[in-house]
């Protein structure tokens, strides 16, 4: 199932999305075939009001059943007061696709979203 999955600020954890209606909320959730999507008005309208606003997604095939990807994995992260896409974390490439994602929301932490290749 083809599905959108973004960081839900108000619950502190992920929400999937499927044909615009949420279907889960989580705190972990694995996609294949991933791509990386950011609403350009969205992203305009967060620096221009200071206020965040859904606009960034992660995209792609839910994984039913979650194993450990055993490829290497690289962090991503989206801020939108810093970034137009989402990039690699340790150099700030711009990201827009990978074969297979991890997000996991751990207690106590932000959000970390793994990717490979």
């Amino acid at each position: 199932m083809r599905v959108e999955v973004y960081y839900n600020l108000h619950k502190n954890l992920f929400s999937v999305r499927h044909k615009g209606k949420v279907i889960a909320h989580t705190y972990n959730v694995q996609l294949e075939d991933v791509t990386f999507a950011v609403q350009a008005a969205g992203n305009r309208k967060v620096r221009l009001e200071g206020k965040k606003n859904v606009h960034a997604f992660v995209r792609g095939t839910l994984v039913e059943q979650p194993e450990l990807f055993t490829e290497d994995t690289v962090a991503v992260t989206y801020d939108p007061y810093k970034y137009t896409s989402f990039v690699n974390k340790a150099d700030s490439s711009e990201r827009y696709s990978a074969t297979h994602v991890t997000l996991h929301k751990p207690a106590n932490r932000g959000p970390s979203i793994l990717a490979a290749a």
